[in-house]
């Protein structure tokens, strides 16, 4: 459970309650893709039992699960069926078909594979906390994200969120993390790490099971490789990578706390044992990269990413979406900025 984590900040005036979420979910539940069908995507019980809740709660957290079906249909396959029909018009009448009568072939020829065509499942655990007012989806892909969270705020009046923010940027972070070799407080640096040149040449060097605390690594940041993965350590209980993005992979729960679990397993001890490490290591990396930014915890929105007009509206803010500052942008670095002494010592 939770093998990666992207962050989301809820606006602290909405107070939701179980019984809402449960109501908001039963709107759009999973139902597999029809025979013409050719991507569905719903929420599914997540203890797994058939007409079970869609909304759990577990000491207190609140654990969804987000499904989504679609036909595995290869391009070769469809390009072949539509040359067939293609051949067939030229045969029965004497002439090719133009480019609108072959984007309606190749419609016709998507119906006519579908219902013969492979589906391909993928699953989606979904946590929300809601005395931290945090959500955290279990994806690596924004784009999942994303349709995951729209479809919360569809649901949920007065439910907005932002993508989680910090005052140092984890790009930053990391470099000087690999230069000063001085992990933040609880943190150690692990044995793989992506680093990446700014300029044209786009340039791309890998680490994987081997030492960070070398010359080497030193040099390629200096020179202007930045790191866009960093795997990392927290409290000798939680190894993860860390991405440019602020998303959290590749998370792996350490002997420490399998030992303290025992051999009880179950649904509701995985979901205790994930919130429960995850809900501590959530703060401790936001204080490594100097606290949030935009949305700090306890604190409503800016008012312009807050809900407006009668209070009926509801709205998904992308805060770390790469758009410039005041226009829903990310806003990086350092509190306060450095002494500039020597610009050309400078490897960040």
């Amino acid at each position: 459970m939770f093998k990666n984590m992207i962050v989301y900040r809820i606006a602290a005036q909405w107070q939701g309650a179980l019984e809402q979420m449960e109501e908001a979910l039963q709107k759009t539940p999973f139902t597999p893709c029809g025979a013409t069908q050719e991507k569905s995507s719903g929420w599914v019980p997540p203890r797994g039992e058939e007409h079970g809740l869609l909304a759990e709660s577990v000491g207190g957290q609140w654990v969804m699960r987000y499904m989504s079906e679609s036909k595995m249909l290869p391009a070769s396959v469809l390009n072949r069926k539509v040359a067939e029909k293609a051949e067939a018009i030229e045969k029965e009448f004497g002439r090719k078909p133009g480019k609108k009568e072959k984007q309606e072939l190749k419609d016709e020829a998507k119906l006519d594979l579908l219902p013969m065509a492979f589906t391909k499942q993928g699953a989606m655990w979904v946590w929300l906390d809601p005395q931290a007012k945090l959500l955290v989806l279990d994806t690596g892909a924004q784009g999942r994200a994303d349709e995951v969270v729209t479809l919360l705020v569809e649901s949920l009046q007065g439910f907005g969120v932002a993508l989680l923010d910090t005052q140092t940027s984890p790009q930053a972070a990391m470099a000087h993390w690999l230069i000063s070799q001085e992990p933040p407080v609880g943190f150690s640096v692990d044995r793989e790490c992506e680093l990446k040149a700014a300029d044209e040449s786009k340039a791309v060097v890998r680490y994987a099971r081997h030492p960070l605390d070398i010359d080497e690594v030193k040099q390629h940041v200096e020179q202007g490789k930045l790191p866009t993965k960093l795997a990392m350590t927290w409290d000798d209980r939680v190894s993860f990578v860390l991405s440019d993005t602020l998303q959290v992979k590749k998370i792996a729960f350490l002997d420490s706390v399998l030992d303290e679990a025992g051999d009880e397993g179950g649904f509701d001890t995985d979901v205790a044992i994930a919130t429960g490490e995850l809900s501590r290591l959530i703060p401790d990396l936001i204080d490594a990269l100097g606290g949030e930014g935009r949305t700090e915890l306890g604190q409503d929105l800016p008012a312009a990413l807050q809900p407006s007009g009668s209070g009926t509206e509801t709205l998904a803010v992308r805060v770390a979406g790469g758009r410039p500052a005041g226009q829903g942008g990310k806003v990086t670095g350092p509190a306060e900025a450095p002494v500039d002494t020597d610009p050309q010592s400078v490897p960040f």
